[in-house]
């Protein structure tokens, strides 16, 4: 991980609407994980799982790839997409998988949702990035949500020590993932960088080889067909619209959007797996979002976070490296 702060990479006012979209992408499709997750964990093993989404995933980025022919990042992204690769795709995927079969979903989702807290406490010390009191204020609010959608999920789930240290060295992997991702985006594009940080997850998780064959030949179609949709959206698709919109903003605010998905897992859950929201459920997501709006929003007078950019409408990164304008 570097301390070197990473410029951001600013779009014309025409194509800003760009990051918000890819940055709600991300969330909606991260939120649809969460049900794909509960049908493949019922035949699939915490590491094998892990693996089998990531070797999907690689596929799909190395293919896209190719065919758009941009080949290695330089060399200055190397140490983000190493360090993400292994803590982000590895670690957290096998981590959470593990946890979630240790403890209650609302335990999950409680102690998981400390990642984006940590993410902006890192990102305010290693990349500079400030903690603007909109930011705080609205993590705050959407943490709080979290917690009563936790406990609106609990039901009557138990909890280990185990899955507890498992959910909040997920959250830990999570937060340095990001954290250390953003500098390598400066050095290459969002499809490089997760493309190889994907590789590199599926390489950590080698050792599940075995038991994933073993697995996959006594799994069911459907656990199957799940574990290779969280590899092809969840993951190709969400972590490269992610990347896209980090690199466009700070960690922190990043982190904040994603208190979105607990609100929209409730409404997915409703949706696809008939489970009627209860109304401590209904509250806890109107606060997530309420939250991310706060985070998001900025004074009426403040700058943006974004610089201007020439008539000709390129991209280009601030001249002020490791500067964000905010509120």
């Amino acid at each position: 991980m570097t301390t070197t702060p990473a410029p951001l990479q600013v779009s014309p006012p025409a194509h800003r609407w760009r990051a918000p979209a890819a940055a709600c992408t991300t969330v909606v499709l991260w939120a649809s994980a969460f049900v794909s997750i509960r049908s493949a964990g019922e035949a699939y093993s915490p590491g094998a799982l892990a693996l089998g989404r990531l070797l999907a995933g690689t596929l799909v980025l190395g293919a896209i790839l190719i065919v758009r022919r941009e080949g290695l990042p330089r060399r200055g992204a190397w140490p983000g997409i190493i360090t993400s690769g292994v803590l982000w795709f590895g670690l957290y995927m096998v981590a959470l998988n593990w946890g979630e079969q240790e403890v209650d979903a609302g335990t999950a989702a409680m102690l998981v949702n400390i990642g984006p807290i940590l993410m902006a406490l890192i990102g305010a010390r290693m990349l500079g990035e400030g903690l603007p009191r909109r930011l705080l204020l609205g993590m705050g609010i959407s943490f709080s949500g979290a917690v009563v959608v936790g406990l609106a999920m609990s039901g009557h789930g138990t909890s280990s020590v185990l899955g507890v240290a498992l959910c909040l060295l997920a959250a830990v992997a999570y937060a340095l993932g990001v954290v250390s991702q953003k500098p390598a985006l400066a050095h290459g594009s969002s499809l490089q960088i997760n493309t190889f940080g994907c590789l590199i997850g599926a390489v950590a998780c080698l050792p599940f080889t075995g038991v994933l064959a073993s697995e996959a030949a006594d799994a069911p179609l459907s656990a199957t067909l799940n574990m290779v949709y969280l590899g092809v959206f969840p993951t190709a698709l969400a972590f490269t619209t992610w990347g896209y919109a980090l690199a466009r903003t700070t960690a922190g605010r990043m982190g904040a959007t994603t208190y979105a998905v607990p609100a929209i897992v409730v409404v997915m859950a409703w949706v696809l797996l008939d489970e009627v929201p209860t109304l401590l459920g209904v509250l806890g997501g109107a606060l997530c979002l309420a939250g991310v709006a706060v985070s998001r929003s900025r004074g009426r007078t403040g700058p943006t976070d974004e610089a201007p950019v020439p008539a000709t409408g390129a991209p280009v990164r601030s001249d002020a490296p490791g500067r964000t304008r905010r509120p």
